[in-house]
């Protein structure tokens, strides 16, 4: 299909430290302009963030603090990006939340002038979202071809849901999917401590996400100045701050959460 474009249109990925716009910093960007002519032109560009590359990051982009040792910096390769950029409107996959951000605190950071006035910044993951909804009425109509009635009301929502979890096992089981926690492809099964795992998006100890697990399966801190560090350990070196949590606007279950563990590992 042909783009009707009356400038270039650049696409753009970031991999990164981590997911914290504010603070991680890029160690890849990958960029394909589509010009108005139809020409494709692309960058590709390691570069070095001048921090540790996480390893529970390196996991998932492949990429190491050897592989970035002898790169250049963002400051130094700044000037190339803006030249590619430039001129150009933005796109990419789930770009306005993450990459885009990300990349203007790195460009203000290095000092790096970028001024995104002018451009028309499209997002694929929306047009997606909002194309295929997200929602029980969406998702009964693209599983079983029907309409949904009575949304919105508990009995009729429940059944539907129901119907469209038969619909998902009747389309989805025996097909294979890549599982992170075995390296390895796992064929959707019709059972439920598996499916459980699979309809899970990301494993943590409580649902607000603020207590995770490390590579080791030990609770940490998901957040503020102990972020990354035990739960246990905390309770070691400052005990008040669970009570600080407490007169704070943290979910009641985080707390519960905490008290657990600490609780778990006096009695061990």
């Amino acid at each position: 299909m042909t783009l009707n474009l009356t400038r270039p249109l650049a696409f753009f990925d970031l991999e990164t430290t981590g997911v914290n716009v504010s603070h991680d910093r890029i160690v890849q960007i990958g960029i394909l302009k589509v010009n108005p002519d139809e020409t494709l032109e692309r960058y590709n560009q390691l570069i070095n963030p001048g921090i540790p590359i996480p390893e529970e990051s390196s996991s998932i982009h492949g990429i190491t603090d050897a592989d970035v040792a002898d790169k250049p910096s963002l400051k130094e390769v700044g000037a190339e990006i803006v030249g590619m950029l430039e001129g150009c409107d933005l796109g990419g996959y789930n770009s306005n939340k993450f990459d885009i951000p990300l990349l203007m605190e790195e460009f203000l950071r290095n000092e790096i002038n970028f001024d995104l006035a002018d451009k028309h910044l499209i997002d694929v993951q929306n047009i997606f979202h909002k194309m295929e909804k997200r929602t029980l009425r969406g998702a009964y109509k693209f599983y079983t071809g029907a309409v949904m009635e009575n949304a919105h009301d508990a009995m009729a929502d429940i059944e539907a849901t129901f119907q469209v979890f038969l619909a998902q096992l009747a389309r989805y089981e025996g097909i294979k999917y890549h599982s992170e926690e075995e390296n390895s492809l796992t064929p959707i099964k019709n059972d439920i401590p598996s499916l459980a795992e699979y309809s899970t998006m990301r494993k943590t100890a409580d649902f607000a996400g603020r207590i995770a697990y490390n590579d080791d399966g030990v609770e940490v801190f998901n957040f503020g100045k102990h972020k990354g560090r035990p739960v246990t350990e905390v309770r070691e070196v400052e005990p008040s701050y669970l009570n600080w949590m407490k007169k704070g606007d943290f979910p009641k279950y985080t707390i519960k959460v905490i008290e657990q563990i600490w609780n778990k590992n006096k009695r061990q």
